[in-house]
C-alpha cells in the first residue's frame, strides 16, 4: 500500500511539472501580466512582432537598453523586433527625430546606445535640433548630411507617425513592449527589466500558439 501511495505522489508531481512546462502563456493573467491593445494593431502575417516603445530621455529606458540588447540575441526567426520612440513632451521630439535620422543614415546600430550615454552619463543636450546635430558631428557624422536627413520629409513623417502609434497602442509610459499588436506589458510595471522580458517571452509564446491554431 505504501509503495502504491509513493507511486501516486511521484506521478502527481510529474504531471505538475509537465503542466508547468507545457506553455508559460497559460499562466498569464490580463491586468496583472499584460494589457490588451484595443483595437489590435496590424502586423506582418506569419511573424510575431515585438515593439519597444522608448525615449532616449527616459532613464528607465537607459537601464533597460543593455538588458534588452542581450535578450534580442536569442530571439527565434519568427520574431520581428522594432523600436518606436515616444514623444510625451516637446523636448522629446528632437531625440525621436535623432533616432529616425540615425536609422535613415545606417548609423543606428553604432550610435543607439551612445545616445543614451550622452544624455544620462555625459550631460549632453539632445533636446534640440542644434544639440543633436552638434552631438552627431562630434561622433563623426557629416553636419550637412545629418541636418538634411533630420529635416527630411521621411524623418518628419516617421516622427509624426510615432506619436500616432503611441496613441494607437495606448502607451502610458516607457519602456513598454507590445507583442503581436495585441498585448502590452503591464502599465506601471515594477518587477524589473528581466521580469518584464520574461513576460514578453510568455506573450510571444501565447501569440505563437494563437497563430498555430489558425
Amino acid at each position: 500500500m505504501q509503495k502504491i501511495f509513493k507511486t501516486l505522489i511521484a506521478a502527481t508531481a510529474a504531471m505538475l511539472l509537465v503542466g508547468m512546462g507545457s506553455g508559460p502563456a497559460l499562466a498569464l493573467q490580463e491586468g496583472r501580466d499584460f494589457e490588451v491593445v484595443s483595437p489590435p494593431q496590424p502586423t506582418e502575417k506569419g511573424k510575431i512582432e515585438v515593439i519597444e516603445f522608448f525615449s532616449y530621455m527616459c532613464p528607465h529606458c537607459d537601464h533597460f537598453d543593455p538588458v534588452l540588447s542581450d535578450w534580442l540575441k536569442s530571439q527565434p526567426k519568427d520574431v520581428v523586433f522594432r523600436r518606436v520612440p515616444v514623444v510625451f513632451r516637446p523636448q522629446w521630439e528632437a531625440p525621436a527625430r535623432l533616432f529616425y535620422t540615425l536609422e535613415a543614415m545606417g548609423e543606428l546600430d553604432k550610435m543607439h546606445s551612445a545616445a543614451f550615454t550622452a544624455i544620462h552619463r555625459e550631460n549632453g543636450n539632445l533636446m534640440t535640433e542644434s544639440g543633436v546635430t552638434d552631438w552627431a558631428v562630434k561622433k563623426g557624422l557629416d553636419r550637412k548630411k545629418f541636418a538634411d536627413t533630420y529635416n527630411s520629409f521621411a524623418v518628419q513623417s516617421k516622427a509624426m507617425g510615432s506619436k500616432q502609434k503611441q496613441g494607437s497602442y495606448g502607451i502610458p509610459g516607457v519602456p513598454a513592449m507590445v507583442v503581436a499588436g495585441r498585448y502590452r506589458t503591464p502599465d506601471n510595471f515594477s518587477g524589473g527589466n528581466e521580469a518584464m522580458l520574461k513576460i514578453v517571452d510568455e506573450l510571444i509564446a501565447k501569440a505563437r500558439n494563437e497563430i498555430n491554431k489558425k
